[in-house]
């Protein structure tokens, strides 16, 4: 049954003396000033006072109006949301994983060290690298890693050079990483079927440049078919080419970064490898490297000594530290469960099926919603809402209309070269039976966008919270609840 009243905060329904918990009277001294001194407050003026039941039904009526990927699909294009399978959790929370601690002597964590190497080990194998490091702790530290070895290996030539080059289809994300590494970015336009230009590369690639950042499928699904092409172009150069691994979930086991001219690649463990992610974290962005950058890689770095992994500092010409202990790893952990789970075979067919799920979809929303880009997709395919514009529809309004299906909007407005842009993607979890009712749901609303259009501007209707305004959220924000 939904529960249609709003949910108050806890603060609203807090009232003076309620407490979950009441223990008796101490029967014994009471120790005082266990911290030793120190500044310690004994009350939080304005906490919320509830009894066990309030705070019990106020935290699971909240959770029941989220949406998960247990419930279904989450079609966030370039996010790649998909099922985490039980057993990967069953194995992270076994005792002698979740027990250690990163400070613990290297010869009573020889098993944890373990993990770690066989999982660089088998990024290696599936990425055509030489060498990974597990500690960027989400995508974008990643590319930040990714760029810093970029330049520790040009300065060490005695050159780091100026200027980054980054598709305009980039993740927003991969100018930061530039910028922050103390480059000027230029951007290459795309050409009429979302790649990138080879002439226009070729003219804008000289000593000056230090690296071009591509994304490979790229935001619009495609993939860049003259990579080696373009890695032969910035070599001739001088430069170097980083990746953007973000869709490895249309690669895996197919093709190889390292074996197209890619120099330095991060992957997403927590979007490629299945490991729980969302909401600002977990996440884990290993970034991998050909053997000229080996070097340069942050420390410490795993080896093996008498026989034992170690973990080793020593490297002098190391960037240093990028992530306290080793990364997260936990979520590393998920991540190789996942892969050893799956084996070659199974690593394949995660891209093959991925592949299929976002094709069936495009092919069924062909002619219902406006592919601005008609070349072949992989893992993604970005519609727009050009046709839905002629009725007033935008894509915010197909979206907040899904969530009356009961479904997860895809991606919105990105893309940036794709205005108005619903960027899909499925994964390989998704089965036909959950596809079939999303296309369906996609076409009943195209239908309705003609018929009734301002039924969907007032959507969702049936949800917890009715639309709000998220502009006035944006400019307003209402960050502390007081009590009139």
């Amino acid at each position: 049954m939904i529960r249609k009243m709003r949910e108050p905060l806890a603060f609203e329904i807090s009232s003076h003396g309620k407490r979950a918990v009441r223990m008796p009277e101490l029967d014994v001294p009471e120790k005082k000033d266990i911290f030793g001194g120190l500044p310690v407050r004994k009350e939080i003026d304005g906490f919320p006072e509830l009894s066990e039941v309030e705070v019990t039904r106020h935290f699971t009526r909240l959770s029941q109006t989220n949406y998960c990927v247990d419930l279904g699909i989450y079609p966030l294009g370039s996010c790649t949301m998909k099922y985490n399978p039980k057993v990967n959790e069953k194995i992270a929370s076994l005792p002698a994983f979740t027990g250690a601690h990163p400070n613990a002597p290297q010869d009573v964590v020889q098993g944890s060290l373990r993990v770690l190497k066989q999982t660089e080990d088998l990024l290696c194998e599936i990425a055509g690298m030489d060498a990974f490091s597990l500690q960027p702790a989400a995508g974008a530290h990643g590319e930040l890693t990714g760029m810093m070895l970029i330049r520790a290996a040009l300065e060490d030539r005695g050159d780091p050079r100026k200027y980054v080059l980054i598709p305009d289809s980039a993740h927003g994300t991969n100018p930061s990483s530039a910028h922050i590494c103390g480059y000027t970015v230029k951007e290459i336009k795309s050409n009429e079927i979302g790649t990138i230009d080879l002439e226009g590369l070729a003219a804008v690639m000289n000593d000056d440049v230090a690296a071009l950042m591509v994304t490979n499928p790229n935001t619009l699904g495609v993939f860049e078919s003259d990579i080696c092409r373009i890695a032969e172009i910035v070599h001739s150069k001088g430069g170097l080419l980083y990746m953007d691994g973000a869709n490895m979930n249309a690669l895996t086991g197919i093709v190889r970064p390292g074996d197209m001219g890619v120099d330095v690649l991060h992957i997403n463990l927590h979007k490629t490898f299945s490991t729980p992610h969302g909401g600002g974290g977990p996440g884990s962005g290993p970034v991998g490297v050909k053997k000229a950058l080996v070097p340069y890689l942050p420390v410490p770095v795993i080896g093996e000594k008498d026989g034992k992994l170690v973990l080793d500092s020593g490297r002098p010409k190391t960037i240093g530290r990028v992530r306290s202990f080793y990364g997260n790893f936990l979520v590393i952990l998920r991540a190789l469960a996942y892969i050893l789970n799956l084996g070659p075979e199974g690593v394949r067919e995660i891209a093959e099926t991925a592949v299929l799920n976002a094709n069936y979809i495009r092919k069924s929303l062909e002619g219902e919603f406006h592919l601005k880009y008609a070349a072949p997709t992989l893992h993604e395919c970005v519609f727009s809402d050009k046709f839905q514009k002629e009725f007033g529809v935008s894509n915010l309004d197909i979206a907040k209309r899904l969530i009356d299906y009961g479904l997860h909007p895809p991606t919105m407005s990105f893309p940036l070269i794709v205005h108005g842009a619903l960027m899909i993607e499925p994964t390989e979890t998704e089965s036909k039976r959950d596809l079939d009712f999303f296309i369906d749901a996609m076409k009943a609303i195209a239908k309705e966008a003609k018929k009734d259009p301002e039924t969907l501007h007032a959507a969702p209707h049936v949800t917890y919270v009715r639309r709000l305004d998220e502009t006035a959220a944006a400019r307003n924000p209402v960050l502390k609840w007081e009590k009139k």
